[in-house]
């Protein structure tokens, strides 16, 4: 094998190159986003790869130990000194020997990733698990025998009616002396999950204590991890932070990872490792940027998909991969911190994990109808969590319907030819004129856009990087409305066009955003492929959007909200373009920021809305797109932009689409007219 493939988690990229190149330069020459400051000599260590082995089915590779050259005496002196994960080789020594799979863990990354999942500001009732008791306890009396632990229990209950309490050894272990050096008074963070008697102490302080006591509301996606870490006296988010998903180098999508499962035994188990390790290292991350010790997060609330639920509590997926998609269980659960190795948060800690609502949706749609409650509306709407794996709520007062789309990581900037996760440099806005055909973006980390006086000065040394997931989305609507891309998706010459920006690409074209190639930058461009892989996503979201309302039989819906990343950061018009969601007036298209993790955020503040959910989940409907013969209509249906037969009036009234075929059977080189319009 003399130019074996290798592929880069999480951003996809991938390249065949000679064998014996570092794995440094492969990353350097596909413009990925590997770190290094020492010149390639073992120095640093910024340039940490984690290698992955095993049979990639999605990826079309079988990856071996041998398919990186021998750890050598750089890389252990390293370790020696200053220590170095197990598993992980630096990209500088380790050579590409054969095909292999490379993760590059996010502390290698030059660029830090930006939360797009970021709290949305909402007034939640604050009524948390756990909360802090100050209590004077009795002394020790000979003459009337009795452990530390039971009058303090006794003093709990007579000043505030709390039942028998518990705690764990770690705790108990410190009591006498926090009793004795608070002069018999103490501060105590009691959980009761509202569920019955119980009350548990999850720390101690002695005497009356004054700082605070923390929880942590996960929205633990496919594709991305986000935390946002909440004072649990005040409700208020201290700090947020998030990270890729590390499962990324066993499968960018659900099914992908579940068939690693399936011909990789153990896989599972690896994944499981690695995704707590990722949330261990999430907590110092957010404990550090609020500047508080990891030990005072007391709680936390995961929401996510029934494959990533599976995976963070060690549960085989494959069931999930496979009709009935049985969940092993579908209730909510209350575990500590310690049954999932969350070591970096309190020992004694608390989790608490939402119900899923079915095989194939989870927690995070759950959370989304927590936060949104489509249950309460008057009218008929539409709410869509976009992301690898979208969830889809239908519904109003009488009915509620619910699905998962398997989107796949196209709006996240994976499968994208030029695309990156969402960090400074990242193209994250665009406009393109549709009479001159030229392009303006901004980037992550500018407020100019490009043909704005300053935008390199502000851009920085770190130019412009790549093109994020509501880049692409943007790009793709802007070439439509512009002339560049048909309604079939195909991208038309720069004959047919009338632009030198779209170049040749072996039968197909490209479009060129950003060409910095003379100063060793990058080609940013939106490919044949890239506008593929868009439409292939939004075909699956329209098309479960699409069962949901032939279910309820309706042919229109009254609003739809966007939730995700891509709900703050996607403007309707683009999703109407390109046909991502069902035509309604604009004004009727609304975000609601990171709802799943607003949900969390809530079942984190109130425990009654923890009983809220798990009721209302019996009372949501679902639909299996998998096993729905009519989602494959719909599905072809939506791969024209905006969509090949359904109307779309209200985006009419806005934007008027060109009339464009490049299609060289049906319509000539120059003009690019259709010969036949649609009706």
């Amino acid at each position: 094998m003399d130019m074996p493939l290798v592929i880069f988690t999480p951003s996809g990229k991938r390249g065949n190159f000679p064998v014996g190149t570092p794995i440094l330069t492969a990353a350097r020459q596909l413009g990925v986003d590997l770190d290094s400051v020492c010149g390639g000599r073992g120095i640093c260590s910024k340039c940490q790869i984690a290698p992955a082995y095993g049979e990639f089915p999605k990826h079309g590779v079988t990856s071996s130990p041998e398919a990186l050259s021998d750890w050598n005496a750089v890389e252990q002196r390293y370790k020696d000194k200053r220590g170095l994960i197990d598993g992980r080789r630096l990209g500088c020594q380790a050579q590409v020997q054969g095909d292999i799979v490379v993760d590059v863990p996010p502390e290698s990354q030059v660029h830090k990733q930006v939360v797009r999942k970021a709290a949305a500001v909402r007034a939640i009732t604050m009524d948390p698990a756990t909360k802090l008791y100050y209590v004077e306890v009795q002394e020790p009396d000979m003459h009337e025998p009795s452990g530390d632990l039971e009058r303090v229990a006794t003093a709990l209950s007579e000043s505030f009616d709390l039942p028998r309490v518990s705690m764990d050894l770690s705790v108990l272990a410190r009591l006498q002396t926090a009793l004795r050096k608070g002069d018999w008074s103490l501060t105590l963070a009691v959980h009761q999950d509202g569920t019955d008697a119980s009350a548990k102490v999850l720390d101690i302080w002695p005497g009356y204590y004054e700082g605070g006591i923390y929880g942590l509301a996960v929205d633990l996606g496919s594709t991305t991890i986000a935390a946002h870490l909440c004072d649990l006296k005040t409700g208020d988010v201290k700090a947020s932070a998030g990270i890729m998903n590390p499962q990324i180098r066993f499968g960018e999508d659900l099914m992908s990872r579940v068939s690693y499962v399936m011909m990789n035994p153990g896989g599972d188990l690896e994944m499981t490792k690695a995704v707590r390790d990722a949330m261990n290292t999430l907590i110092e991350e957010v404990a550090s940027e609020a500047e508080i010790e990891p030990s005072s997060i007391i709680e936390s609330v995961f929401v996510c998909n029934p494959v990533m639920h599976h995976l963070l509590l060690g549960i085989d997926p494959v069931e999930l991969g496979q009709a009935p998609f049985a969940l092993a269980t579908s209730d909510a659960l209350n575990l500590t911190a310690q049954d999932l190795d969350l070591h970096a948060m309190n020992k004694a800690g608390q989790v608490y994990v939402l119900p899923c609502i079915a095989g194939h949706v989870g927690a995070d749609a759950a959370a989304v109808a927590l936060s949104e409650e489509p249950s309460k509306s008057e009218d008929l709407v539409l709410v869509v969590d976009v992301g690898t794996n979208a969830e889809i709520l239908l519904g109003n007062k009488s009915k509620v319907l619910a699905c998962s789309s398997p989107t796949g990581p196209a709006f996240e900037g994976a499968q994208i030819s030029s695309g990156q996760r969402a960090a400074p440099g990242a193209i994250e806005r665009i406009e393109i004129d549709p009479v001159t055909k030229e392009p303006r973006f901004r980037v992550i980390g500018s407020e100019l856009w490009s043909d704005e006086d300053g935008f390199a000065q502000a851009v920085g040394d770190g130019g412009i990087t790549g093109i994020c997931g509501s880049g692409i989305i943007e790009a793709v609507a802007e070439m439509r409305m512009a002339g560049l891309l048909d309604p079939s998706g195909l991208i038309g010459s720069a004959v047919q066009t009338g632009t030198e920006r779209c170049i040749p690409e072996g039968r197909t074209h490209a479009y060129v955003i950003h060409d910095a190639r003379e100063k060793d930058g990058p080609l940013i461009s939106v490919t044949q492929g890239d506008i593929r892989a868009i439409q292939l996503a939004k075909s699956a979201l329209y098309a479960g959007a699409r069962l949901l309302m032939d279910e309820m039989d309706v042919e229109k819906v009254d609003r739809v909200t966007l939730a995700g990343a891509f709900g703050a950061h996607i403007s309707p018009k683009h999703a109407m373009v390109l046909g991502m969601i069902p035509d309604v007036p604009l004004d009727k298209v609304t975000s609601a920021g990171n709802a799943a993790g607003t949900g969390a955020r809530i079942a984190l503040c109130n425990v009654g809305s923890r009983r809220k959910i798990e009721q209302t989940v019996h009372n949501i409907h679902k639909i299996e797109t998998a096993i729905e013969p009519k989602f494959q209509e719909h599905f072809v249906n939506a791969n024209a932009v905006p969509h090949a037969t359904d109307p779309f009036p209200e985006l009419g009234k806005i934007v008027v689409l060109p009339d464009v075929s490049f299609n060289t059977g049906g319509g000539d080189q120059n003009g690019g007219r259709r010969r036949r319009r649609r009706a």
